[in-house]
């Protein structure tokens, strides 16, 4: 009897999202089952990470592993799955390009140890106790993984294959993507971006687009927009022109803008980047003509003071992958031994 081609699924740090995304294949899980045999997969099959370390090299056909690399656990991992397997593809956000875990790049690993573990109003912590790697206790020593000063992205750690977008990744690219492996289909180029398009998610959606020209920028809680016209030229920022296809357009079709989780499109090296310059073209300074450049400045500052969160807009998804990468390590602020 022929044996089924292994499948590993690992979440590192994230939210467990892309499992969901998974558990989301619904009628297709009977595929799945009858295709494949899942080996590892902590939250869902009783394996542990001693069997994965007693199986031989290269013998797990796919890994999925989603998820940022924060701590030493998530790099061992990273390196261990990297070498059981044929084929490991960064799925989701987190491991394609950080995600939402790495803002925290924009400050040290000491600024959020003491935000947690000092500022926190709900902490009571006189002593400013933090998590150290080793800790002796009457009953032994303590370990926990190191907590790095910044997260990277799984190709920032170990040899990627493909890339998979979305946070989490919609779950019919992820059927396409097991579809082509049980029908035997060749793969398409390592590092090739499985599950997602080519173009931006403007191009998939439907909204009627007009003219790009706006006065103010408008926080979804502000106003109900026109569930018709395209979203950007209503004020709100939809990121949606900064950011790849192939989800479908589905946060403009629920009249909310896109926020960018499928990266940047094909051709753009940073999706922040491409944002701004697209803000910078579409600020109305048509009724300032004739005023002085510090009344334009004046106009523009209001405009954007409509934004309260720049990275956190700009780059919510991608900024471990972009060419800020964020904060750089701090002297010193490893985690204490």
């Amino acid at each position: 009897m022929m044996t089924k081609p292994s499948v590993a699924i690992y979440w590192a740090s994230s939210c467990g999202g892309c499992e969901i995304s998974a558990a989301n294949l619904h009628e297709h899980l009977l595929d799945f089952d009858a295709n494949f045999q899942l080996v590892f997969c902590p939250c869902l099959v009783d394996a542990k990470v001693a069997d994965v370390r007693a199986m031989a090299d290269e013998s797990i056909d796919v890994t999925l592993f989603n998820g940022a690399i924060r701590t030493d656990e998530n790099v061992e991992m990273a390196h261990l799955l990297r070498r059981k397997s044929k084929v490991l593809v960064a799925y989701g956000a987190c491991a394609s390009s950080g995600s939402i875990p790495a803002l925290s790049n924009l400050h040290s690993r000491d600024a959020h140890f003491k935000a947690i573990y000092a500022d926190n109003p709900s902490i009571d912590n006189p002593d400013g106790v933090v998590p150290a790697v080793r800790t002796q206790m009457p009953e032994g020593e303590l370990k926990l993984p190191r907590f790095h000063d910044r997260v990277k992205t799984l190709a920032q750690t170990v040899d990627v294959d493909y890339f998979v977008p979305g946070c989490p990744p919609e779950s019919h690219q992820l059927w396409a993507i097991l579809d082509l492996l049980i029908r035997g289909a060749e793969l398409p180029p390592k590092g090739s971006i499985l599950g997602g398009g080519r173009k931006s998610v403007c191009d998939e959606c439907l909204r009627e687009r007009k003219d790009k020209k706006i006065d103010r920028i408008r926080r979804p809680y502000e106003f109900v927009p026109d569930p018709k016209d395209c979203l950007l030229e209503q004020g709100m920022l939809c990121m949606g022109i900064a950011t790849r296809d192939g989800c479908g357009a589905l946060c403009p079709q629920a009249n909310m803008p896109c926020n960018g989780c499928y990266g940047p499109p094909e051709g753009v090296l940073d999706q922040g980047a491409k944002m701004v310059g697209t803000l910078g073209s579409i600020i109305d300074i048509e009724p300032l003509k004739g005023l002085s450049e510090a009344a334009i400045r004046e106009h523009v500052d209001r405009v954007l003071d409509g934004m309260p969160d720049y990275a956190g807009t700009f780059y919510k998804f991608t900024l471990a992958a972009s060419l800020l990468e964020g904060a750089r390590p701090r002297s010193g602020s490893e985690v204490p031994e």
